[in-house]
């Protein structure tokens, strides 16, 4: 069920992540006329596409979610998960906050000074998905770093959605939660229709189809990154296997294609694992995660702890857990989503309530960027002026670089302000003309 290899095997670590790349492109080709199709004909073929992928009337029931349904849905969840939400909401905007950046003013030179402002996006749409499982961690997880950042117009859109998704968002102040999912969703969202306003970005997470639809309309509008299977490494030379394997079946409890990985140089503790993991398994009734264990799970073997920070770095997993004897590998991990240190830190805790965000890269994109932050809902605009004094020092060097690119209006912009100031447009003019 969970097979363990040897890191000394090569062919079974390439195919290990050979498997985990997610191919879009059957996706796409089924995504791509409907985009087109929504882009033309709007509304209707939304409505058509909600027919038809999940069963939703959207001329009857709508495209957002009634304040009576709202209603109706706080009826039916505890007091102790509007608890649960609201604490999770306060650590989840208090690391948010640490996440924009700062505005700030620097002199390079006299008179010349640049500068950095921030400014929020106007509208987002949060993306969550209606499978499975209800999620409204992931309401949390999308809007809260987008409120921080000062969004204006914050929309959630999920298909059939459940009542402790609606009052998560409910709970956050979101005036407006529409009944859309899928790749129409996306494409509705990016172009505008009758009823659905345009948006700057849509983020979370959502199934393949999502995921294609996204990467194709990132021309038309922002999207924070292309999600695919989850997954978790989990390095560790010692501890409880019992807490391990829990930690590596929680992954796998996503879907059956979902990455759990575990690697320790402890061939005796891989083994404990792997016995461990299937008697959770069998416990809980998790057929699921059986199958994602089975097809992409692997406890690796490596010869120390330095290979498997190298392991890590190839990986560079959504995901990553430094148990017992593995949290020094800190300052040699270069590329992971989230990383959770020591025993006591479940990958579950990010997912819900610790305070970072639990949108994350996944198929090695971890490499080039982090999770989703507030700073995703922000743009950084540059700022500089320049007094005369400051541009008189930098005319040398600008003509410069504008006469070698050949580009003789950029440096007769430049040139014909100290013409100006000495009273002479002719000799600037003049200038120009002899580049």
């Amino acid at each position: 069920m969970l097979d363990i290899i040897r890191s000394s095997d090569a062919d079974a670590v390439r195919k290990l992540l050979r498997a985990r790349s997610t191919a879009l492109a059957e996706a796409e080709a089924v995504v791509r006329p409907l985009l087109d199709d929504v882009r033309r004909h709007g509304d209707c073929a939304v409505i058509r596409y909600a027919r038809k992928f999940d069963r939703l009337n959207l001329r009857s029931a709508g495209f957002t979610v009634t304040r009576d349904a709202i209603r109706r849905a706080h009826r039916q969840v505890s007091r102790e998960f509007v608890a649960a939400v609201k604490l999770a909401a306060a650590n989840i905007r208090a690391a948010a906050k640490r996440q924009l950046p700062r505005p700030w003013t620097c002199q390079t030179q006299g008179g010349v000074k640049v500068a950095q402002i921030v400014r929020p996006l106007e509208r987002v749409a949060c993306y969550i998905p209606g499978g499975r499982f209800a999620l409204p961690s992931t309401v949390l997880m999308s809007v809260i770093p987008a409120q921080v950042a000062g969004v204006r117009e914050v929309m959630v859109t999920c298909p059939r959605a459940a009542a402790p998704v609606l009052v998560a968002a409910d709970l956050l102040g979101v005036s407006k939660i529409f009944r859309l999912g899928g790749a129409q969703a996306v494409a509705a969202f990016a172009f505008g229709t009758e009823t659905v306003p345009r948006v700057d970005k849509i983020v979370g997470p959502g199934n393949r189809y999502v995921a294609a639809a996204k990467k194709l309309v990132a021309g038309e509008c922002g999207i924070d990154f292309i999600a695919g299977p989850s997954e978790l490494v989990l390095v560790g030379t010692r501890g409880n296997p019992q807490w391990i394997a829990a930690d590596l079946v929680a992954q796998a409890e996503h879907d059956s294609d979902a990455v759990a990985i575990f690697i320790t140089p402890s061939l005796k503790l891989a083994l404990q694992v792997q016995a461990a993991a299937g008697e959770i398994i069998a416990q809980l009734d998790l057929p699921v995660a059986r199958q994602a264990l089975a097809a992409q799970g692997r406890i690796i073997v490596t010869r120390n702890l330095g290979e498997a920070a190298e392991l890590v770095n190839q990986l560079a997993p959504e995901h990553l857990t430094l148990f017992d004897g593995a949290t020094e590998l800190l300052e040699r991990i270069q590329s992971a989503g989230s990383i959770f240190l020591g025993a006591f830190s479940p990958v579950a805790a990010g997912d819900y309530a610790s305070g970072t965000n639990h949108i994350l890269p996944t198929g090695g994109v971890a490499r080039l960027r982090g999770g989703l932050s507030a700073a995703d809902f922000t743009k950084a605009i540059s700022v500089q002026r320049i007094t005369a004094r400051g541009l008189a020092g930098l005319e040398k060097a600008l003509v410069t670089l504008a006469n070698t690119e050949g580009l003789k209006a950029h440096a007769y912009s430049v040139e014909c302000r100290r013409a100006q100031k000495k009273g002479s447009w002719s000799s600037a003019l003049s200038a120009g003309k002899n580049l």
